[in-house]
């Protein structure tokens, strides 16, 4: 490896030895809690579940049952993220079936350059990887989740989803991307 490349790698972990060391003292705190769902008070089990089918309610007020978190980037102008439609349906019921639950936590913003380039919103490109962060963590602040599935597709969406997600990092993380491969096996369910 160039030696450029090694000091610029050498220098970062100089940079971030500190803020690292604190991420992950946060992390195992959060890891060491365990399943917090357990411990919230009956108000906030009660909104947890109140838009849950019956049998949703009992999986996750089971706390020896897990409860996934899925935040979707779906929209159905972008043809990228237009799959994603249906995939949290997919995700509930291969959860149930495995006597587990899944809860749509949340959507993040999707804008795609291809369709704002030399618009006004392309000014917004930059930024909307911040607000897909902060939209993620957000989806996730409830503390009901015991892992979490990521729908996007983008160089701002997946990022900002990670990102997000790192808030939480002592939950169990997936990255579940879309494209021309989804969107056909879904047309071949249908």
């Amino acid at each position: 490896m160039k030696d450029a490349i090694l000091n610029v790698t050498d220098n970062i972990k100089k940079r971030s030895e500190k803020t690292r060391r604190e991420y992950l003292v946060t992390i195992k705190a959060q890891a060491d809690r365990g399943t917090v769902r357990a411990s919230l008070s009956c108000g906030n089990l009660a909104h947890t579940v109140a838009a849950c089918p019956s049998s949703q309610k009992s999986t996750i007020l089971d706390f020896t049952k897990a409860n996934i978190g899925i935040v979707t980037a779906y929209n159905d102008m972008l043809s990228a993220h237009q799959p994603y439609q249906n995939y949290p349906e997919i995700i509930q019921k291969a959860a149930s079936d495995l006597g587990h639950s899944a809860q749509v936590a949340g959507g993040v913003p999707a804008m795609c350059d291809g369709v704002t380039q030399g618009q006004d919103g392309m000014d917004l490109s930059l930024f909307s990887r911040d607000l897909i962060a902060q939209a993620t963590a957000m989806s996730l602040s409830h503390n009901t989740f015991d892992a979490t599935l990521l729908l996007g597709v983008c160089d701002k969406i997946a990022p900002g989803q990670l990102m997000g997600a790192l808030a939480f990092g002592h939950l169990p993380t997936a990255f579940v991307p879309s494209g021309q491969w989804a969107q056909e096996s879904a047309i071949r369910r249908k």
